[in-house]
C-alpha cells in the first residue's frame, strides 16, 4: 500500500510539473546588458529541489517568469550528493531551498514565500 501511495504521489506530482511547464509565463524582458548582469548575479544561486514538489514547482515558475538562469539541484535522491550536502550544511532536508553564495559566505534560504520575495527583490 505504501509503495502504491508513493507511486501515485510521484505520478501526480510529475503531471502537475508537466502542466506547469506547458502553461506559459510572462517573462521579464531585459536588454542584453541587463540580462548579462542578471545572469552573472544568478551564477551564485542554486535551487535545491524535488522535481514534483508543488512548492518547488511554484519556485521554478517564479524563476522562469523572472527570466533568470539558476542552476537546479536534485535533492530528492536518498544518499545523493546534493541531498547530503544540504543535510550536512543545514541539518535538514527541506525543499525548495535556495543556496546563495555572496563574497564566500553561503546562505541557505528555505520557504517558498521567502525565496519568491528574495528573487523578486533581486531580479524583479
Amino acid at each position: 500500500m505504501k509503495i502504491l501511495l508513493k507511486a501515485f504521489r510521484n505520478g501526480l506530482g510529475a503531471l502537475i510539473a508537466l502542466i506547469s511547464r506547458l502553461i506559459p509565463v510572462k517573462k521579464v524582458k531585459r536588454d542584453a546588458e541587463a540580462q548579462a548582469v542578471a545572469d552573472k548575479k544568478a551564477q551564485d544561486i542554486e535551487l535545491y529541489q524535488f522535481f514534483a514538489c508543488p512548492f518547488c514547482i511554484i519556485t521554478r515558475r517564479v524563476i522562469r517568469r523572472l527570466n533568470i538562469n539558476i542552476v537546479t539541484r536534485n535533492a530528492q535522491t536518498r544518499g545523493g550528493m546534493y541531498r547530503e550536502e544540504m543535510m550536512k550544511e543545514t541539518g535538514k532536508v527541506q525543499v525548495p531551498c535556495l543556496k546563495i553564495t555572496e563574497n564566500g559566505k553561503v546562505t541557505w534560504m528555505f520557504e517558498s514565500a521567502d525565496i519568491k520575495a528574495y528573487l523578486e527583490k533581486e531580479f524583479g
